[in-house]
C-alpha cells in the first residue's frame, strides 16, 4: 500500500444535527423515525453525550450533538421503500411534513422536521 492509500478518506462516518435536548431528540429519531441507537457515552469536554443514531445496515449515522442554532436544513436524505407509507405513519403520529411529492420520473419524497425544526427529507 502507497503513502496516499494509507492516508485517503474511506467514508462518511458520520452527519452532525444540532439538537436542543439530547433526549428529546433520541426519542424523535429512534421512537418516532425508528432509528436505532448505536452510541451514547458522556462527553464531558461538550457538557453533554456523543450519541449517534442510523438505520438498520447503514454505514453512515446521525450525530445528535447539543447546540444552540438548531432548525437547520441538514442536507440529511433518508430512504425508504414505501415513501407514501412512511409519510402517512409520520403525518397520523404528529411529525411535522410537507406534503408527499410524487413527479412523474422522480422518486417519490417528502420532507419533515424534527422537534428542533431540523430539516430532513425521506426519499423512496
Amino acid at each position: 500500500m502507497n503513502e496516499y492509500e494509507q492516508a485517503r478518506i474511506t467514508g462518511i462516518g458520520n452527519i452532525a444535527v444540532p439538537v436542543a435536548d439530547q433526549d428529546k431528540a433520541v426519542e424523535f429519531y429512534v421512537d418516532v423515525l425508528g432509528l436505532r441507537k448505536r452510541m451514547d457515552v458522556p462527553l464531558e469536554q461538550i457538557g453533554g453525550r456523543w450519541i449517534t443514531v442510523a438505520p438498520d445496515g447503514a454505514e453512515t449515522s446521525i450525530a445528535l450533538v447539543p447546540g444552540e442554532s438548531t432548525g437547520v436544513d441538514t442536507g440529511i436524505r433518508l430512504s425508504a421503500g414505501d415513501v407514501p407509507a412512511v409519510h402517512a405513519r409520520l403525518k397520523e403520529r404528529g411529525v411535522d411534513v410537507d406534503d408527499l411529492i410524487q413527479w412523474l420520473g422522480v422518486p417519490p419524497m417528502f420532507t419533515l422536521r424534527d422537534r428542533d425544526g431540523n430539516v430532513l427529507v425521506i426519499v423512496g
